[in-house]
């Protein structure tokens, strides 16, 4: 095994990521355990102590008070509780999550990059309608496959990947760089490894590297930019049916098969191989989990 195989399979446990789960299987939603968390159908929820709740909850995922605020306003309008303009106040919002003005300031910034919200002079601030969200954000990825969005959002990343990735193979082929195969091929290997040993986490990771570094060395910057979306898909349950998000024999063999053709310029085997390795098991129906209890 190489020095970088050997080095991700005995780091993958010690790392903090939030990923592990009770039985050591793959957790692809790292959210807080701590059971008494609560994200508020609405402000007007008297009996729910949104404040508390939120600072336990950024300090269980190793979030500072603006990252966990983007991430519980964020998830309250990808599900919907806080519907299209509807009105988001500052002094209300740092009021009941406990933060300063500083850091809703900054959360609603975030969130208008996002396209979730935006802020008008004389209106204020207000939640926008589905159609000016950033669909191809990642941490938009993640919100809507808590929501009851999420099987539109399994079907949509599931056509987006089949659209891209098989055209991100077949350029690929054409820059047989001796760096990039050498970490293709050490990224097989990791998964091979990993799959014996029953480790989901390591074979997940190695996975979303090898995805997304075949994207990065296709040539082209506008797909380069499409690399982060392939890695959320991989992250999140709302990933298509594929070899990619259950370890098997099949799926390491075509992943191998991409590497070797790849490195031998056969643009046209390595998309043909991407193309069965996302359609390794089509009649498996996987359909993305409810968000967890709280």
């Amino acid at each position: 095994m190489s020095t970088l195989a050997h080095t991700m399979m005995t780091t993958a446990r010690t790392a903090d990521t939030g990923l592990a789960g009770p039985a050591g299987e793959l957790d692809r939603y790292p959210y807080a355990e701590t059971p008494d968390r609560v994200v508020a159908p609405a402000w007007d929820s008297a009996d729910q102590d949104l404040g508390r709740v939120g600072r336990r909850a950024a300090g269980s995922r190793g979030r500072g008070l603006h990252g966990q605020l983007v991430q519980q306003l964020g998830q309250m309008i990808v599900s919907g509780d806080l519907g299209a303009d509807r009105p988001l106040v500052p002094e209300e919002i740092g009021q009941r999550f406990e933060v300063s003005r500083t850091v809703v300031r900054e959360s609603l910034r975030v969130l208008e990059a996002k396209g979730l919200v935006s802020a008008r002079p004389n209106v204020g601030t207000r939640v926008r309608p589905v159609s000016d969200w950033n669909l191809l954000d990642p941490d938009i990825i993640e919100w809507r496959a808590f929501g009851p969005q999420r099987d539109d959002q399994r079907r949509e990343l599931s056509e987006l990947r089949w659209t891209i990735e098989p055209l991100a193979a077949r350029l690929a082929a054409g820059h047989g760089r001796e760096e990039v195969q050498q970490r293709l091929s050490d990224m097989v290997e990791i998964m091979g490894h990993a799959m014996g040993q029953g480790d989901s986490i390591t074979f997940s990771r190695a996975d979303a590297e090898f995805h997304a570094l075949l994207i990065q060395v296709a040539g082209n910057r506008m797909l380069e930019h499409l690399s982060g979306i392939v890695s959320a898909a991989l992250q999140v349950s709302g990933g298509p049916v594929t070899g990619c998000d259950r370890p098997s024999e099949a799926s390491l063999a075509l992943h191998s098969r991409i590497v070797e053709a790849l490195a031998s310029a056969d643009g046209a085997g390595a998309e043909t191989a991407m193309r069965q390795l996302l359609t390794v098991h089509p009649e498996v129906e996987r359909v993305v989990p409810a968000p967890r209890e709280h």
